[in-house]
């Protein structure tokens, strides 16, 4: 199964008034973070009203269905990657104490072991999914806690791994964060509409203003009582935030955690340039995730930056793709070569990240393909060495290109004149601090989870 990298978000409206259409823009804003399918669920102290689908926002949605979503309460999921027999999220079920709407961005890693004992139990699971079993935890401890709240912070306390969850009972709004921050949440506010979602960049296109970032470990709940805060699983260990939302997942109009994603590209980029310099007529980076590093290259080296690939706006993103096969058929759709920037001359082509080499070694050759003379190409992350637990989709060592050869190898593998990397102790000098980020999958170090 491949493992999840999605989006989440909710909305509470305290004057009662209907929140589907602001879900669906909000969706609108993180279908970066999953393109599969897409789902929001309302309710209206009466009943759930729901549009899902596969594909993406623009193709569920549309001016017949949206005004079925009725209700002060939503939630909201784009879903990257899921078995074949998962529902599309937000997955809703009715039990003894209710209604509960639950949309996760996560991955629990103690999965089998909490499924078999709520399977023995006598749980009955419909699909593979981690958000249902989630779901299926905070249903059986709700039966024996006081509020819907008191169940989630009792459930948590199990979980091991990387999630954001937003759970929407018949009157509240909850989210909840992972103890080590890994995956972002935050909290805004228009007029008396609040937002949870996966990323700040959603409340912009809301016209509303960033709140907060949701603590690592900290539960909010919204209600009639207004906006509460529950922190007793705050702080207990060092947060651990993935420094790959910075390289890669996240937009560059987002802040995480009160870093702003734009400026640490920019900045990753400068570092680049000091570690791995180039000689060359013209930088420039692979769209979309490489543009901003190779503007922060051009900063710092002087090489004038420029256009050297035409994006194909309506292919999706290539390192979410569910094969191989899908993910080299998207770089040719994808991606053409600007001949007429780039014949004859040394350019500087910057990317996120080499993971198995593919995406890569084909970007090369187009792009000598289109006249270019010499192709320096430069990494705005470490080598990927460690598959991710968390459930980054980072594939095993065996087929991870770094993990199986040197820099000089990967170099001519992928075709290039020179290949650079950036050192992972950069992410410091722009901000992304060790003490605070997890990259295990550059060093193999894994956060400590103990609480």
């Amino acid at each position: 199964m491949i493992q999840e990298e999605c989006g989440v978000i909710g909305a509470y409206d305290f004057d009662g008034q209907d929140v589907g259409i602001d879900l669906y823009h909000g969706l609108y804003t993180l279908q970066h973070r999953g393109q599969e399918s897409c789902g929001i669920v309302t309710n209206d102290y009466v009943r759930l009203y729901s549009v899902k689908g596969l594909g993406l926002v623009n193709e569920v949605f549309n001016k017949d269905n949206l005004p079925t979503l009725k209700g002060k309460i939503g939630v909201g999921h784009v879903r990257y990657g899921a078995g074949e027999d998962e529902a599309i999220p937000p997955i809703q079920s009715r039990y003894c104490k209710g209604t509960m709407t639950l949309a996760m961005n996560g991955h629990i890693y103690n999965y089998e072991e909490l499924r078999s004992e709520l399977e023995q139990r006598g749980a009955i699971f419909q699909s593979t999914s981690h958000a249902e079993m989630v779901m299926n935890m905070i249903a059986v401890a709700r039966t024996h806690s006081h509020s819907v709240e008191a169940a989630v912070l009792e459930v948590v306390k199990r979980l091991k791994g990387a999630y954001s969850i937003v759970v929407m009972s018949p009157k509240k709004l909850i989210a909840v964060r992972d103890p080590l921050g890994i995956r972002p949440l935050a909290v805004g506010k228009r007029g008396n509409r609040y937002f949870i979602a996966s990323e700040t960049a959603a409340f912009s296109v809301l016209h509303a203003e960033t709140l907060f970032d949701v603590k690592p470990g900290e539960l909010i709940k919204i209600d009639e009582t207004g906006v509460n805060h529950f922190t007793e699983n705050v702080g207990k260990i060092k947060p651990a935030h993935c420094v790959f939302e910075h390289v890669y997942f996240a937009r560059p109009d987002s802040y995480l955690d009160g870093t702003n994603v734009y400026e640490a590209r920019v900045g990753i980029g400068r570092e680049l340039f000091k570690a791995c310099p180039a000689k060359a007529d013209i930088v420039f980076g692979v769209p979309s995730s490489g543009l901003h590093f190779a503007l922060g290259y051009a900063y710092e080296s002087g090489i004038p930056y420029g256009d050297g690939l035409v994006k194909n706006s309506y292919v999706g993103r290539t390192f979410i793709k569910s094969t191989d096969a899908v993910r080299y058929e998207a770089v040719h759709i994808k991606l053409a070569a600007l001949r007429g920037a780039i014949e004859g001359k040394e350019v500087v082509m910057v990317d996120d990240s080499i993971v198995r080499g593919t995406t890569c070694a084909n970007l090369v050759k187009l792009v000598k393909d289109g006249g270019a003379k010499k192709v320096h190409m430069r990494i705005a992350s470490p080598p990927f060495l460690y598959r991710c637990k968390f459930g980054t989709d980072i594939p095993d060592r065996s087929q991870l290109l770094a993990a199986r050869m040197t820099v000089e190898q990967m170099r001519d593998h992928i075709g290039a004149d020179s290949l650079g990397f950036l050192p992972i102790e950069a992410f410091e000098r722009v901000g992304l601090s060790p003490d605070c980020y997890c990259s295990a999958c550059f060093t193999g170090k894994e956060p400590d989870e103990n609480i």
